[in-house]
């Protein structure tokens, strides 16, 4: 009785093995995967009205985690925010912990560590005539210094997309501080 199982067995699984074919293709179940819509690289395309570009977006939408600056970059922009602007900081929230290395990794390259003009940019000769934050004729304010994070001015570029709001706050702080250190 033990041998006829076995030959059974035996007999199922031999006409199972050659029953298989690999030269036919396997059923598919879902054929939109396996042969998907091609489209042709910047061609023309329904899904795009001016061929392969980007979609713009709509009018008055603003990025996520973007905070609009209602202040223009210009002169007068300048003077208002220099004027006018604030740190929303209070001072339980400024933390120099959070700006010193901020100022160190943006800042500090060009405006030295301590504010002074000589960061190693200006060591080397490769940007000349960044001033001390001392400098009497700068007169520096919360609100100048955040307007020149936020749009750069002269040489220096903007860091707006670098420093979200929170931390361009943290850095003009550290930067106020710097000033009164060198001031003493």
């Amino acid at each position: 009785m033990k041998s006829l199982i076995k030959i059974v067995v035996i007999a199922v699984v031999f006409v199972a093995v050659s029953c298989k074919k690999d030269t036919a293709p396997n059923y598919q179940f879902m054929p939109n995967m396996y042969e998907s819509a091609g489209y042709e690289t910047y061609g023309e395309n329904a899904m795009f009205e001016n061929g392969m570009e980007a979609r713009t977006p709509a009018e008055g939408s603003i990025p996520r985690g973007f905070i609009p600056f209602d202040i223009e970059n210009n002169t007068d922009g300048f003077a208002l925010a220099k004027a006018t602007l604030k740190s929303p900081l209070s001072s339980d929230e400024v933390d120099f912990e959070k700006g010193s290395p901020l100022y160190a990794i943006y800042c500090g390259i060009c405006h030295g560590v301590k504010g002074d003009g000589q960061g190693n940019l200006v060591k080397r000769e490769k940007i000349l005539g960044i001033p001390s934050y001392d400098d009497a004729g700068r007169a520096i304010t919360e609100g100048s210094i955040y307007h020149t994070i936020y749009y750069g001015k002269n040489a220096m570029g903007s860091y707006a997309n670098q420093l979200n709001e929170e931390e361009r706050w943290q850095v003009v702080a550290y930067v106020l501080k710097l000033k009164e250190d060198l001031e003493k």
